[in-house]
């Protein structure tokens, strides 16, 4: 994203930015339960050594390659082929850029006309990064379907729009609050680093669509079978738009719905969602308690972090090393925000916070390493600047009503600072009309999540006479791996049923017992 400050609400910034509808890999692994990685499970996807070690499809070579899973020593095998497209598709003479392609082979001999596409969350994650989760997920389809990994434009291996740490930047600055001059000095910076490889107007939704159909045209043709995440449902969304000829099906997990202006509702959904997951715990005796009104130490928790932000110390969860950084309120808010997209996590919450309001802040910034890794890993991507500045910023409207949420009502105010700096790409007329398509398409949501919540989806799901909302119970963010949903998708995807397919499976799903101590639940 952009340079590395560690102000209070800059470090806010970047991870809503972040996982403003994406899917973190720490989240992602937290929730696939076969071999996330896939280098066992697809071994037959390898070739033998003495098979080619490349493979044609379309006018496109592809190469034998392994695809390493973040933060771990595993990787998924696939096939990969650098894709050189216009940067500026109205100039094809101007500079070029490569897209990094990836797919998982099928394991047919003759596979399925029609090809499986993962779109990835942010904006900004890169779709070969998810290539352990997606081969999990996907297995099943893998039978008879190959599976399309492309890296958007300004991500992973595609001219990744990425900034470098500021010098001189310290953790005393995470006591500062929010502050527009230094927002819009920090993208002004990371502008002129992306500048030197890029113009950050073309990295925008709409041309990635570009990308992804001149890349179908060059692969034969197929028909495209789209499954995104988050970010990547507005991606499908905008294909399926401008290209209806080119899609089979669509399934949209974490639904965000043409017409939102990401951002508008970041604190009323997580206000919501964080109600509803300890309105659990006032409702069980013994949750009830040992925490009382979780809610309520929370918001006393912030309060007293409002009027003294302070320097704590806790042991990195990792490698064990004593950690000091300034904990204030809105560093407070960008944590509980990211335990709140699982329900693995969402289930330590009250434990957590209770701690935190007893002074051990560890319970609670310990999980929240694990969750992101370095909090400076999720500053670096400028093409999230381009995908929100270009499409969303100019329609933020103030929502003074927002005041006593968690998050707060700066974070609008932090969008507007940052696009006030960034080149804007353009957006077309139609861009936020409501999807309107005869297309199949499964549409899945997590009763607690607190960024795209249920009722997203079921406002996509009104302008689509042959699709089905699906709301997993107790689940937050993307739940495409939870549970029977892997089955469910396959039988979707084969049988393109939406309206008829048995989901009884997903009866079996519950939250997660909510912690009463680090031994875990109530028996």
């Amino acid at each position: 994203m952009a340079v590395k400050q560690r102000t209070g609400w800059w470090t806010g910034v970047l991870l809503a930015l972040m996982a403003v509808l994406g899917v973190h890999q720490a989240m992602a692994r937290q929730q696939v339960h076969a071999p996330a990685a896939g280098a066992t499970s697809l071994a037959d996807a390898r070739p033998a050594a003495s098979a080619p070690r490349t493979w044609r499809l379309g006018s496109v070579t592809l190469t034998a390659c392994e695809l390493p899973q973040p933060r771990s020593g595993l990787s998924t095998a696939a096939w990969c082929a650098g894709f050189p497209v216009p940067e500026n598709r109205a100039d094809p003479h101007g500079r070029i850029i490569t897209l990094k392609l990836a797919i998982l082979r099928s394991r047919a001999a003759v596979p399925s006309k029609d090809m499986l596409v993962f779109l990835a969350g942010g904006p900004g994650q890169a779709a070969t990064e998810s290539a352990g989760m997606v081969a999990s997920v996907l297995r099943p389809l893998l039978a008879h379907r190959n599976v399309l990994l492309l890296d958007q434009r300004g991500t992973g291996g595609s001219n990744p729009l990425t900034c470098e740490a500021s010098p001189g930047t310290n953790a005393a600055d995470d006591a500062d609050t929010f502050n527009a001059n230094k927002l819009r000095a920090a993208a002004a910076a990371c502008l002129k680093q992306v500048r030197t490889h890029a113009d950050p107007r073309y990295y925008t939704t709409t041309v990635a669509t570009q990308d992804l159909e001149a890349v179908r045209k060059a692969l034969g043709s197929p028909t495209y079978d789209l499954i995104g995440v988050s970010y990547g449902t507005r991606v499908a969304q905008q294909y399926l738009m401008h290209y209806p000829g080119a899609v089979r099906s669509m399934v949209l997990d974490s639904v965000v719905p043409n017409p939102l202006v990401l951002g508008e509702d970041f604190a009323r959904n997580l206000h919501q969602a964080l109600q509803a997951q300890f309105a659990r715990c006032t409702a069980e005796p013994a949750c009830r308690k040992r925490f009382g009104d979780p809610q309520q130490t929370l918001l006393q928790l912030r309060g007293a972090l409002r009027a003294n932000p302070h320097q704590v110390s806790f042991r990195d969860p990792e490698t064990y090393r004593a950690v000091k950084r300034v904990l204030n309120e809105n560093v407070l808010a960008s944590v509980v925000r990211m335990f709140a997209y699982t329900p693995a996590t969402a289930a330590l919450l009250p434990l957590s916070i209770d701690a935190a309001a007893h002074g051990d802040v560890g319970p609670l910034l310990g999980q929240a390493k694990i969750l992101s890794g370095d909090l400076a890993e999720l500053s670096g991507s400028g093409m999230q600047y381009s995908v929100i500045c270009s499409e969303d910023a100019d329609l933020l409207t103030p929502r003074p009503q927002d005041a006593d949420t968690l998050l707060g009502t700066h974070m609008i105010d932090a969008f507007k600072a940052i696009c006030s700096v960034w080149p804007k790409g353009r957006r077309p007329a139609d861009f936020h009309a409501p999807l309107k398509t005869t297309r199949p398409v499964l549409l899945l949501a997590g009763q607690y999540d607190p960024v795209t919540p249920p009722r997203y989806a079921e406002a996509v799901a009104k302008g689509l006479p042959d699709a089905r909302v699906l709301v997993l119970k107790g689940q937050g963010h993307s739940v495409m791996a939870a549970g029977c949903t892997p089955r469910l998708i396959k039988h979707f995807i084969e049988k393109l049923d939406p309206k008829t397919l048995d989901a009884s499976c997903l009866d079996r799903l519950h939250p997660t017992p909510i912690f009463i101590d680090f031994n875990g639940a109530t028996p």
